[in-house]
């Protein structure tokens, strides 16, 4: 109770207005809705009566049962330590809470997947079925594996891909090369531990960087 009257302290309240600024008459049920944000894009599924399923990181339910407070809109805090405690949950929340503001995208990754999308319904019923708490990882299980798996029976994520591959080109670069050779001398030089065996590893891991660039 002590960390959720903390976090009640950070917890901006944000004026809704009454009427949704989102036409539910655009979305039907299974669609694929996409939020995209300033570091990531937020995924879910439409249930019908403006109800979204997703999945959405959440330190509130470890830290307190008062389920009327769980059930409010996640606020940033909440999900930033989901996020680092690998917590969260599939919830169904408003279109309006779900969006938090920004432009919805409807089934735009029908364009981008190669498996074509199962029956509305089908879509709706599993996203249904994996309501509840799940262990939350920012690569490999996160809001867009959820909706993947729902929509196209496999759970992947693009986004989880794209930032793979950054990271191998930052790190499996010719640059990266040459820093960990420099590295790797200057620490032999420094601990005065110039041997046969730390040369070896040196070489051989900036040789491995060098052919994987």
């Amino acid at each position: 109770m002590f960390l959720y009257q903390i976090l009640n302290l950070f917890y901006v309240a944000l004026q809704k207005e009454e009427d949704s600024k989102h036409d539910l008459s655009l979305y039907k049920r299974g669609d694929l809705l996409e939020v995209p944000r300033t570091l990531f894009t937020h995924f879910g599924i439409y249930l019908g009566d403006n109800r979204v399923a997703h999945l959405i990181p959440d330190i509130l339910p470890v830290i307190t049962k008062n389920k009327s407070a769980i059930a409010k809109m996640v606020t940033n805090n909440r999900l930033l330590l989901g996020v680092i405690t690998k917590v969260a949950s599939v919830r169904v929340d408003s279109v309006e809470d779900f969006a938090y503001g920004s432009e919805i995208l409807i089934n735009h990754m029908d364009k981008v997947c190669s498996q074509p999308p199962l029956d509305g319904d089908e879509v709706a019923r599993r996203a249904e079925k994996l309501q509840g708490s799940v262990t939350y990882s920012l690569l490999w299980y996160n809001c867009e594996h959820y909706v993947m798996y729902c929509r196209y029976g496999m759970a992947i994520s693009y986004q989880t891909y794209k930032f793979c591959t950054a990271v191998r080109k930052i790190v499996c670069s010719r640059m990266s090369a040459y820093l960990t050779a420099l590295c790797g001398i200057g620490t032999m030089l420094y601990l005065g531990c110039v041997t046969s065996l730390t040369v070896l590893l040196t070489v051989l891991i900036s040789f491995t960087i060098w052919m994987a660039a």
